[in-house]
C-alpha cells in the first residue's frame, strides 16, 4: 500500500503561506476539528469541542498539558507539582480521558499514577483539540470523558512555499524561575521535506504564598524533547516518518514512606505491627516532614511516527488516512538518588480511517483501530501492578446527513480487548464492548444553533483496575484489583445552544451522565492519610454545565463572563466521588489597539464540600490574571511579544483534583515573558 500511496503523488504541493494581520476583538472564524474526521467545523459538531491553536495558543501556554488546558469550559488540571499534571474533563480524568497524538494513543504510564507525565510536548504542539461527549467515542468507548488531541509538526504534510520555514519561541516565569524555549525548522525541495525541532524547559521549585514554606519542596522540572520527521508529498496527499524522545527529571512533591509497610490481611489495613487499632511502632504526623526524602523520576520515550494521506484513493472514497505509533516508554523513581521502582510501557498503535463519497446523502468515515503494548513494573516498593500484556482493536463508523437547517450524525464503535498477565497465576481478561452515538444540530435562526446528542458507551476495565496489588505512594493507598469486574456502561444526554454571530455570542452545554458499573476503590479501611481501596463496582451518575457569553462592545473591546460545574457521585445513596473539581465562575476583558492585544481577567473558584468520606473539604478562591502583548514583522518574518501575570494577588489555593493538593498548593505569584517568531 506504500508503494501505492507514493506514486499517486504526482506533483509537489507546496504550503499558502499569507501575513495575517491583527484581527479585532470578536473576529472568530469557524475552526475546523480534525479529531472529528468529517471535516466539520467547532460551530457544527452536535456536542461541544474547543480548539488552542496559534496566538491564543502560545499565550495559555503551559509547562504540562493539564495545566494548559486549564481553562478551557469543563477542564481542570489533575496537578502533581511543577512536573506532572493529566487534563480532567467533566470530573473524569484518566483512563476515561483519553490524550492522543495526533490521532494515535500516547503509550507512556500517565494513566497508572498522577504522578506521572503525559509525554507530549506543550511548547512543540501546534495545535490542541477537545472533544467532550459522543463525539469522542470514535477513538475508543473508554474516552466517557472526552478526547483531547494534540497536534504538531514532527511530521511535514506540505512543501514549504520559500524552501523553508520555522519557529523560535523562547519564555521565562517568575514562580519557578523556568527557563524554556523551542525550535522548529521544515525544508523541502520538490516532494522531500524534512522537520527538526527540540525544546527543553527547566523550574526550579515554585513559589506559593502563605503557606508553610515558601516553595514546595521537589516541585522542579527538567525535561529535553527533540523529533526528526521525513515525508513525500505530492498533490494528492502524503506519506512520512518521524523518531522523537523525551527526556524528564522532575521532583514528586509529598513523597513519604512513612507508610510502606502497610498491608491487608483481608478487608483490614496493618501498618507496622499488627494491631488493628494501629497503635504500633510508628509516630504518624499528619504534616508529612517535607525534606526527608528528595524523591525524583525520571523517564525517557523514544517514538517512532508514520502518518499519511490520500485523496481520492479509490473508487467510491474520498479520502484516505493512517496514523501509526510504535514507543518504547521507560519511567525511574528514585528516592534520595536510589534506584525504586521502574515502569515500563513499550507498545504500537494503528489507526486507518476511510472517508466515502456521498451516499444517499449520507456523508461518512469508516475505519479501524489496532494496539498492543506490553506493560512492566519492577523493583522498588512501588512494583503494585504486574507485567501485562494488552491488545484491542475497534472498528468504527461515522456518519452525517444534512437537511435544511438540520444536520444529523450517527456513529457507532465496537471493540474487543484482551490482557495477559505475565505471571499466569491471575486469569486473562477477555471482553468487548459496543458504543453508540446520535446528535442533530439545528441552525433555527442563522447564527443560532441548538444540539442534542445522545450515547451509550462502554469501557473495560485496565490493567490496573484488574490486577494491581501493592503500595502506591503518590495516591497513598493500598490497592487491590478485582479480576471478576465488567465493563462500565454509561448513557448520556448533552444539550447545548450557542450563538455565533454578532457583537452577543454565547455557548451553553448541559450534560448528565448515568454510568452503570462505574469502576472505583472502594475504601476498606484507612489508617491517617493512607487507605486500603479495593477496585470495585456501582452506579454512579455526573451531571453538569458549561456555559460562555461575550459581547463586543467596539472593534477593540469585549467582555466575556464564563462558568462551569460538575456533580458526580454514586447513585442510591452511597456518596460523593473524590476529587470532583469545584464550580468556577469568572470575567474577562479583552482590548486591541493596532498591533498591541491585552487582557484582564478574574476566576473565582468556589469551595468544594461535597466530598467523599475520606477528603476534605477545599476552600475557594479567586486568581486574577493580566498579560498584554504586540504582534509585528521584521524582514518578513512575524514576531509575537507577550507579558503576562498569574495569581497576581499571590493567594494560596488548594486544587480539589490533585491527590497532593495539601502538600502541593497552586504556584503563587508569577510573571512570564516570552518572545516567538515565526518565518
Amino acid at each position: 500500500m506504500t508503494l501505492a500511496l507514493v506514486m499517486a503523488f504526482a506533483q509537489p504541493a507546496y504550503a499558502q503561506t499569507t501575513k495575517t494581520a491583527p484581527t479585532s476583538v470578536g473576529s472568530l472564524p469557524s475552526i475546523i476539528v480534525t479529531a472529528n474526521p468529517l471535516g466539520l467545523d467547532s460551530d457544527s459538531l452536535t456536542t461541544p469541542a474547543s480548539v488552542l491553536q496559534g496566538e491564543r495558543l502560545t499565550l495559555n501556554r503551559r509547562s504540562t498539558l493539564g495545566e494548559l488546558l486549564e481553562g478551557e469550559p469543563g477542564v481542570r488540571a489533575d496537578t502533581f507539582g511543577g512536573g506532572a499534571s493529566r487534563p480532567v474533563i467533566r470530573g473524569q480524568t484518566a483512563p476515561r480521558v483519553k490524550v492522543l497524538s495526533d490521532g494515535s494513543e500516547v503509550m507512556d504510564a500517565s494513566g497508572v499514577s498522577p504522578d506521572h507525565v503525559v509525554t507530549v510536548d506543550t511548547l512543540l504542539a501546534r495545535r490542541v483539540e477537545i472533544l467532550r461527549g459522543p463525539s469522542a467515542l470514535l477513538y475508543g468507548g473508554g474516552a466517557i470523558g472526552g478526547v483531547v488531541n494534540v497536534l504538531d509538526d514532527k511530521i511535514p504534510t506540505e512543501i514549504p512555499e520559500n524552501g523553508f520555514s520555522g519557529s523560535i519561541e523562547v519564555l521565562g516565569a517568575t514562580a519557578a524561575k523556568e527557563r524554556a524555549g523551542a525550535v522548529g525548522l521544515t525544508v523541502g525541495e520538490g516532494n522531500i521535506a524534512v522537520h527538526v525541532e527540540g525544546a527543553r524547559r527547566r523550574a526550579d521549585d515554585y513559589r506559593v504564598a502563605d503557606w508553610t514554606e515558601s516553595r514546595v519542596p521537589n516541585s522542579n522540572a527538567d525535561s529535553t524533547t527533540g523529533s526528526v520527521g521525513l515525508s513525500f508529498i505530492g498533490s494528492r496527499g502524503y506519506i512520512g516518518a518521524a523518531y522523537s524522545y523525551r527526556e524528564d527529571d522532575y521532583g514528586l512533591p509529598g513523597h513519604s514512606h512513612e507508610y510502606e509497610d502497610c498491608h491487608p490481611h483481608g478487608s483490614t489495613l496493618h501498618c507496622g505491627g499488627h494491631d488493628h487499632g494501629h497503635d504500633d511502632d510508628h509516630d504518624h504526623d499528619h504534616d508529612r516532614e517535607h525534606g526527608e526524602h528528595a524523591a525524583t523520576a525520571h523517564l525517557r520515550s523514544d517514538r517512532l511516527d508514520l502518518r499519511g494521506e490520500l485523496r481520492d484513493p479509490f473508487a467510491g472514497f474520498s479520502n484516505l488516512s493512517f496514523r501509526g505509533g510504535y514507543t518504547d516508554y521507560r519511567h525511574d523513581e528514585r528516592d534520595d538518588g536510589e534506584l525504586g521502582t521502574t515502569f515500563t510501557n513499550r507498545g504500537y498503535d494503528g489507526r486507518l480511517e476511510l472517508r466515502h463519497k456521498p451516499l444517499a446523502g449520507w456523508d461518512g468515515v469508516v475505519g479501524m483501530q489496532a494496539s498492543r503494548y506490553d506493560f512492566a513494573s519492577f523493583g522498588g516498593a512501588e512494583n503494585f501492578i504486574p507485567n501485562t500484556r494488552t491488545q484491542s482493536t475497534g472498528l468504527f463508523l461515522l456518519e452525517s446527513y444534512e437537511w435544511n437547517d438540520w444536520r444529523f450524525e450517527l456513529g457507532a464503535r465496537h471493540e474487543w480487548q484482551s490482557v495477559s498477565p505475565e505471571s499466569g497465576i491471575q486469569p486473562d481478561y477477555d471482553g468487548n464492548a459496543t458504543s453508540l452515538s446520535a446528535g442533530s444540530t439545528w441552525n433555527f435562526v442563522p447564527g443560532y444553533a441548538a444540539s442534542l446528542s445522545v450515547s451509550r458507551s462502554q469501557r473495560m476495565p485496565n490493567v490496573q483496575e484488574l490486577y494491581a496489588r501493592g503500595v502506591h505512594f503518590a495516591t497513598l493507598t493500598y490497592e487491590k484489583g478485582n479480576a471478576s469486574l465488567d465493563k462500565e456502561t454509561a448513557r448520556t444526554v448533552d444539550l447545548g445552544l450557542r450563538k455565533t454571530d454578532g457583537d452577543l455570542r454565547f455557548a451553553v452545554n448541559l450534560f448528565l451522565s448515568r454510568i452503570d458499573g462505574y469502576i472505583y476503590g472502594n475504601t476498606l479501611d484507612q489508617h491517617e492519610d493512607f487507605r486500603l481501596i479495593e477496585y470495585t463496582q456501582g452506579d454512579a451518575f455526573f451531571a453538569g454545565v458549561e456555559a460562555e457569553a461575550s459581547y463586543r462592545f467596539s472593534p477593540n473591546m469585549s467582555v466575556t463572563v464564563f462558568g462551569d460545574y460538575v456533580r458526580g457521585k454514586l447513585r442510591d445513596g452511597a456518596g460523593d466521588l473524590p476529587r470532583i473539581p469545584s464550580a468556577r465562575i469568572g470575567t474577562r476583558t479583552d482590548l486591541t489597539w493596532d498591533r498591541w492585544g491585552g487582557f484582564l481577567e478574574y476566576t473565582q473558584v468556589l469551595s468544594q464540600n461535597r466530598i467523599a468520606s475520606y477528603e476534605e473539604t477545599t476552600s475557594g478562591y479567586g486568581l486574577l490574571g493580566a498579560g498584554v502583548s504586540y504582534k509585528g514583522t521584521m524582514a518578513d518574518t512575524d514576531f509575537l511579544l507577550y507579558l503576562k501575570g498569574s495569581n497576581l494577588m499571590n493567594k494560596l489555593a488548594y486544587n480539589h483534583t490533585s491527590f497532593i493538593s495539601r502538600e502541593a498548593p497552586l504556584q503563587g505569584r508569577s510573571i512570564m515573558a516570552g518572545v516567538r517568531v515565526e518565518f
